[in-house]
């Protein structure tokens, strides 16, 4: 009934981090954050999703 072994969904966690970190990141740009400042930002958020989902049972 429980699966300790399931696998998880790499790209879907990616996209959903990509696309929250991406709201908030495009309302700096808008405010005159530099926009590579933004895609780090997003790639940060993604890269901690990944991690996070990989290392958290």
């Amino acid at each position: 009934m429980y699966d300790k072994n399931s696998k998880k969904d790499w790209v879907g966690g990616a996209i959903t981090a990509a696309l929250g970190a991406g709201i908030v990141t495009t309302f700096a740009i808008s405010q005159g954050q530099h926009p590579l400042m933004a895609f780090g930002i997003t790639g940060f958020a993604v890269a901690a999703t990944l991690l996070l989902d990989h290392f958290m049972p």
